[in-house]
């Protein structure tokens, strides 16, 4: 005959702390993960940068219009590089402001379109100058977060241009019958950047970004009491490469 034991089963009761400890554990291995890559200093809120500004003209005018004027005589400018500098105020993690400003630089404007006016040499000769004090004032969006020493960055804002030292060449007076006034009213309009950003250490980084601008304003060539006039869109597009120092 067989017989059956019956033995009493015990069941082991753990702690209470001991049931929340793997809980506990875990949240301190994420929590020191995480202190690891957070930045060991209090990010500065202002950065100062200095470089170089790039800038390429996508000149769209209308044709010269006034007395003498030829068929067909229009505006030109060539790219050209200035300094750059700026000046950016963080407001949060990911949004920051922005003023930019570069030395104004000499902007040149060719003649395009006939050969000569009469027996002037205009196509591709150069018949006035100006020179731009264009700041922008940007507001952008910063991807990611301060533990990413690589963020890009996108912006928009406004752009205010005043022209200045405005002067006709010897060869845009021969153009014109004579001394020439150059007017060129002042331009605002919406900017837009798009750019990366490198941090180095806690107070060095670069950055390189592109920007787009509209510009537009009325030449207006003024040679003694005969108006000569064009509208002009220079599209100006600029490509920046500079070092920035952050306190």
């Amino acid at each position: 005959m067989i017989h059956f034991v019956n033995s009493a089963v015990r069941v082991l009761r753990v702690p209470r702390a001991l049931r929340v400890l793997p809980v506990v554990l875990l949240f301190c291995a994420v929590s020191i993960a995480r202190a690891d890559e957070m930045p060991t200093y209090q990010v500065p809120n202002n950065t100062v940068r200095v470089g170089e500004y790039w800038i390429f003209y996508h000149v769209y005018a209308n044709d010269v219009a006034g007395p003498y004027v030829p068929p067909g005589a229009n505006l030109n400018l060539k790219n050209n590089a200035t300094p750059y500098f700026a000046y950016l105020r963080r407001l949060s993690t990911h949004f920051a402001a922005e003023l930019t400003l570069g030395i104004p630089p000499l902007t040149k404007t060719y003649g395009k379109g006939p050969a000569t006016v009469g027996s002037v040499p205009y196509n591709g000769v150069e018949i006035a100058s100006a020179r731009w004090f264009a700041p922008s004032a940007l507001l952008e969006y910063v991807f990611f977060d301060d533990t990413h020493k690589l963020r890009p960055y996108i912006g928009a804002g406004v752009n205010y241009v005043y022209f200045y030292s405005r002067q006709q060449t010897a060869a845009g007076d021969a153009a014109v019958g004579g001394p020439t006034r150059v007017f060129l009213p002042y331009s605002l309009g919406p900017a837009a950047t798009a750019g990366l950003n490198y941090q180095i250490t806690r107070n060095w980084s670069i950055a390189a970004s592109y920007s787009a601008s509209r510009v537009t304003s009325r030449f207006d060539a003024r040679t003694e009491g005969v108006d000569r006039t064009s509208q002009i869109s220079f599209g100006p597009q600029t490509a920046v490469l500079a070092a920035g120092f952050s306190f």
